[in-house]
């Protein structure tokens, strides 16, 4: 695959092809700015390739390098959104995130608004939220920074633990001894392709030896974090010892401890670090990124490794129940729920509220004609809605808006943005058009001939409709991805909603037109025809602007 910024800009990934295997910590190491954050980004899906493609993604998490703290959330909330966003229910996501803040020394900040957290703080939610569900694929953008040393110990342990339960996970880090003797593969990304990088001496890194005595007739556990050498003392059937990285150290004991039967922990001790390994092999040139799950090299149809008595698999299976895959729409009716939240709590729908009122205000008195005032009420919720998409598109800072791409899509993050919007817009037509109903006089623009109130009403309810899905899709061509600078989707919005309202052959004006042209003779007519088209320029906006931000994120 390759990955370059522009239709003519310079490449920065060309020709690159890898293989990502399941149970695999994968390090990508290379200068600053060779394209190490692209690659992850693609890797995670966040981004998608200029030419080739990539195949086999897993649910996936992903964890940027600075996490923003202006999200109108505590961190608690926060987890617990993303946990439904991953597909947990709201009960379990909410224990998972409590969970996690603990290990990682923050359980103490869970009540705490992330605003008001350190940077620290912040990345331990960043973190948090990409392993509460689990994941199969883990991505982290240099994810130690900022981190206490106690918390970096624990997310080496809890990145090793992932990849012990099947997981594949793909970091950078500016350490290059992070991880070490727990890393199953290693490239250095440099002239826009990936090269395996060669073990060195000091990449093994420390090793231990845990001592365990367990009934004579006991059994190892079938799967074992960290794939440790297992020594028998001949004089004790009971005893063992077993060798493996230290990275792997806490999973592995807590299988021993927690395996039935247990085994009792006799030693531990910190052994010098072995020869180093062999470089690992090149991929196979293929067409694609294929991030497929596979076992683990010699591994047969059920997981084990056939390597002799002394060796022991890397686990098949995660630690907790595997997450259902929920459908597309579930998927996009959690991020839509978590984009309305984060709208409500920011409090920016309060302006568009507040103009939209102030042009009923204007424009709406008591007793006029029913069917004039519903059609500038209608009129009137264009820019609004416009507004409004334009608010849930941008609200998210950029490393939170990877975040939920990562979980759900870019493009499925992107609707549920334009949902968001659009909810809130048909929420204030509809609210509009009941103080319409309730001010103004069901009669003719004369005052001569009864309107009758039910069909008027539909008539303004399709009206409403329609001027929102038309703001809608101006919003949504106004902002990124399609426009990036801020005065420029200012102008355009402003400029865009005007000829929606005044130009023949719009939706919008049709629908307006109905409603005032139907007031001077008392007719209602249903703006059908314009509300369906209306429709269908908001589906198409909505799938090329989704289709955007896959690839111009």
């Amino acid at each position: 695959m390759g990955r370059r910024y522009g239709l003519r800009g310079p490449w920065v990934l060309r020709g690159l092809d890898l293989d990502l295997p399941a149970h695999t910590l994968v390090r990508i190491e290379g200068a600053n700015g060779v394209g190490k954050s692209t690659l992850l980004r693609l890797l995670a899906g966040i981004d998608a390739p200029t030419e080739g493609r990539i195949t086999g993604r897993p649910r996936t998490a992903y964890v940027p390098e600075r996490f923003p703290a202006a999200l109108p959330f505590t961190a608690a909330g926060y987890l617990t959104h993303l946990g439904r966003v991953h597909g947990l229910p709201a009960a379990e996501a909410a224990a998972r995130g409590q969970e996690w803040l603990a290990r990682f020394g923050a359980a103490g900040y869970a009540r705490t608004p992330l605003a008001e957290l350190s940077k620290g703080t912040s990345q331990k939610v960043a973190v948090a939220q990409a392993l509460l569900a689990g994941p199969d694929l883990l991505v982290l953008d240099e994810a130690w920074t900022g981190l206490d040393t106690e918390a970096r110990g624990a997310l080496d342990r809890a990145v090793a633990e992932r990849a012990a339960d099947g997981a594949t996970v793909v970091f950078v880090d500016h350490d290059p001894g992070r991880l070490a003797g727990a890393v199953g593969l290693a490239y250095r990304l440099e002239d826009r392709t990936l090269t395996p990088v060669p073990a060195s001496p000091g990449d093994d890194g420390p090793r231990v030896r845990i001592e365990a005595t367990g009934r004579p007739s006991a059994a190892l556990p079938p799967e074992l974090p960290g794939a440790p050498a297992v020594e028998r003392d001949a004089g004790n059937p009971a005893a063992i010892r077993l060798t493996t990285s230290a990275a792997y150290s806490d999973p592995l004991l807590h299988a021993l401890l927690t395996a039935r039967p247990p085994w009792h922990i006799t030693g531990l001790s910190q052994l010098p670090a072995p020869v180093p390994a062999s470089v690992p092999a090149a991929a196979p040139a293929v067409a694609a990124v294929d991030m497929t799950p596979r076992p683990a090299p010699g591994a047969g149809p059920t997981g084990t490794t056939d390597a002799g008595p002394e060796t022991v698999s890397r686990p098949a299976r995660p630690t907790r129940p595997a997450l259902p895959v929920l459908p597309p729409g579930r998927r996009t009716a959690a991020a839509t729920r978590y984009q309305a939240a984060l709208l409500t709590r920011s409090q920016r729908w309060l302006a568009p509220l507040l103009l939209y009122a102030a042009f009923l205000g204007i424009g709406v008195r008591a007793g006029q004609p029913l069917l004039d005032s519903l059609g500038y009420a209608a009129a009137a919720l264009l820019p609004v809605a416009a507004w409004l998409v334009r608010l849930c598109v941008t609200q998210e800072p950029p490393a939170a808006r990877a975040v939920t791409a990562a979980a759900v899509g870019p493009s499925r993050a992107h609707c549920a943005s334009l949902l968001t919007g659009l909810g809130y817009a048909l929420a204030l037509g509809g609210a509009g058009t009941g103080a319409v109903l309730l001010m103004s006089a069901p009669v003719s623009t004369d005052h001569t001939v009864a309107v009758p109130l039910l069909p008027a009403a539909l008539a303004g309810l399709l009206a409403a409709a329609c001027s929102a899905l038309l703001g809608g899709a101006v919003g949504a061509l106004c902002t990124r991805p399609v426009l990036r600078r801020h005065g420029w989707s200012l102008a355009a919005t402003v400029s865009a909603a005007l000829l929606a309202l005044v130009t023949d052959g719009s939706p919008a004006k049709a629908a307006v037109t109905d409603l005032v042209t139907g007031s001077l003779t008392g007719t209602v007519r249903l703006p059908l025809l314009p509300a369906a088209g209306a429709a269908v320029v908001a589906v198409a906006v909505a799938a090329l602007t989704a289709r955007l931000a896959a690839l111009r994120e």
